[in-house]
């Protein structure tokens, strides 16, 4: 099991689904852009744990539990795998190590996509909690291409800022709270996580 670590350090699992990417045909580039993008919008201490593994169903419920039950993450994030193409199986994949499925997640990225283009709809990104006798982690899909990760974490803003759709890591850290995990700050300016009153911590003096 994974050595203790600073409680308010948030572990992270990075995942990319890739069949080409994990044979070295090219180079991955879903994990840059998710550590780039946490990089610039989470103020927490960040621990990253990355996978780069084939679209195969067993591979990926297989790096799943891995990630949860001995890596100890809080949060894993996975990218690719997600369309409807026969190989495209992460969903699948992570449905079979769930405990019990979060549907907004999926909604809402899908929303943010479908701003863009009408086949956002044959997006199945799911996001999903994995609960052991001691730990819980909460599992996103998110989109293959840079540029669709960062706008469905970040979401979508007009010129003057006002919110055009609220990108899903908003609710991701008060998500975080709830389940057990560590206390997770934003960056504002990318995106400011959203949490009741009460959930609140009071700045430190």
């Amino acid at each position: 099991m994974n050595a203790s670590r600073h409680p308010d350090t948030i572990r992270i699992g990075l995942v990319s689904v890739s069949d080409r990417a994990s044979k070295g045909v090219y180079e991955d580039q879903g994990i840059p852009a998710l550590q780039a993008w946490l990089e610039k919008a989470v103020t927490t201490p960040i621990e990253c744990v990355t996978r780069l593994i084939q679209d195969d169903a067993p591979t990926i419920s297989a790096a799943l539990v891995e990630l949860v039950d001995v890596e100890r993450c809080d949060l894993v994030l996975t990218t690719g795998g997600t369309g409807p193409a026969r190989r495209d199986v992460t969903p699948e994949a992570t449905v079979a190590v769930a405990t019990r499925e979060m549907p907004g997640f999926g909604e809402q990225m899908r929303q943010i996509s479908l701003q863009f283009v009408p086949t956002a709809i044959l997006s199945r990104q799911v996001a999903v909690l994995r609960e052991t006798a001691d730990h819980t982690a909460l599992i996103i899909n998110l989109p293959g291409q840079p540029k669709a990760i960062s706008e469905t974490l970040e979401g979508l803003k007009r010129e003057d800022g006002t919110v055009v759709a609220s990108g899903i890591f908003a609710a991701v850290p008060y998500c975080i709270d709830l389940i057990g995990g560590p206390y997770i700050e934003t960056d504002d300016a990318v995106v400011k996580a959203f949490r009741p009153k009460s959930a609140r911590r009071t700045p430190a003096a």
